[in-house]
């Protein structure tokens, strides 16, 4: 988690890329793409439990704010913005895999310019991944199996906490929600994920040393 310095560092650097954006610099938002693709994936990989799909849902969410960053007005900050984006492409994706089935979503990963040229969008890909093993044990596989069974408000809450790792308050901001809200989210949440793996005949301790 970052230092409270590290992360004033940080919203003074976005400001200023914004705005180099803003003044013509397309560039700039190359390193915005750097500085919040990991937590956006981190976010998107704990809502969907697939590399690929939070990879093309970060993708995606990086598209559509290349286009609408020059009307960003700073009511929220760019983060709290691009997670907003990100968890609604996450839960429409989500709940489009369950009814028509996985992989049917298209990668996006070039936009055109205010002059209609093509560009890439530089992703870095050393830096989208996990940090944390999700894949290659049945247990941490029944963890994600448990948090996709969870309803919307429960998983994004319990993502945002314990995958993201945001404070409280920004989980609130993040969903429109209060800050008791969002505890009580998370308590029913637990309950529901330990119920689910009890079921599973995985012990509610391992779950959590492992997560």
């Amino acid at each position: 988690m970052q230092t409270s310095e590290e992360k004033k560092k940080q919203m003074m650097e976005t400001a200023e890329l914004i705005e180099a954006f803003k003044a013509g610099k397309q560039e700039s938002f190359d390193k915005l793409v750097v500085m919040y693709s990991p937590q956006l994936y981190r976010t998107a990989y704990g809502l969907l439990g697939s590399k690929q799909d939070a990879e093309e849902v970060v993708q995606d969410a990086f598209v559509r704010a290349f286009r609408a960053l020059n009307n960003f007005r700073g009511d929220s900050s760019f983060e709290t913005w691009m997670h907003r984006i990100t968890i609604n492409l996450a839960r429409n994706k989500f709940h489009w895999n369950r009814r028509r089935g996985e992989g049917l979503m298209t990668s996006i990963s070039r936009v055109s310019d205010d002059e209609g040229e093509q560009r890439d969008l530089l992703f870095p890909d050393d830096r989208l991944r996990p940090d944390f093993s999700m894949e290659n044990s049945e247990i941490e596989k029944q963890i994600m199996n448990g948090l996709s069974s969870l309803p919307d408000s429960l998983r994004e809450t319990m993502v945002l906490r314990h995958i993201s790792d945001l404070p409280y308050e920004k989980i609130a901001e993040q969903l429109d929600c209060k800050v008791g809200t969002v505890k009580s989210r998370l308590a029913r949440g637990r309950e529901l994920l330990r119920e689910y793996l009890i079921s599973k005949e995985i012990p509610a301790n391992e779950a959590r040393r492992r997560n």
